[in-house]
């Protein structure tokens, strides 16, 4: 095991405008809006959206289910979460198969008063749908629902795929920082 750096953006985005998505999810696919009964669908969402990616490296809970669920819990139950601002994404083909989650976003309101997205995955096999811009919408219209200015998030930078969403959807940097994580090195 080694310690190393892994370098993030903060990013922000004012809320002065409307978040509505002209387009609708594509067919078969529905948002959730939270519930306490759909708490270990986002962990099961969140663990198989991180536990391939850099982000398992830089935050360990992400690389096990059960790691996802604590998170899950303890953003759930922080006096600041939004419920309003979390989400579930689920996928039914019409193939009449079960739901599966595909998809999740959590928001809660930090010190300064913003709304802050704590993670936005979507499944691997679900990508490239624009079903993460659908995500962060619905998470940006509640916090803008609640009178909330700015909405912030943090992303590593190796994420190429999510920083390009974020900067695409009119985030931009306001910070870099760095996370110090203990990585199995090779």
């Amino acid at each position: 095991m080694g310690m190393t750096y892994f370098k993030r953006y903060r990013m922000e985005i004012p809320l002065n405008r409307d978040f509505t998505i002209p387009q609708a999810l594509p067919p078969g696919y529905s948002l959730l809006p939270w519930s306490e009964q759909l708490l270990e669908a986002h962990a099961e969402a969140k663990y198989r959206s991180f536990e391939y990616e850099i982000d398992a490296n830089v935050f360990p809970c992400f690389g096990e289910y059960e790691g996802c669920l604590r998170l899950m819990r303890e953003i759930s139950r922080r006096e600041t979460f939004i419920a309003e601002s979390t989400w579930l994404l689920q996928y039914q083909g019409v193939d009449g198969s079960a739901p599966q989650a595909c998809g999740t976003i959590q928001g809660v309101e930090n010190r300064q008063g913003c709304g802050a997205i704590q993670n936005v995955g979507i499944i691997p096999e679900h990508r490239g749908l624009g079903l993460g811009t659908h995500l962060i919408h619905a998470a940006l219209n509640s916090f803008r629902a609640r009178r909330l200015t700015t909405a912030t998030l943090e992303v590593t930078t190796q994420n190429r795929g999510a920083l390009r969403l974020y900067e695409r959807l009119g985030f931009y940097r306001v910070k870099t920082v760095y996370k110090v994580a203990d990585v199995a090195l090779a």
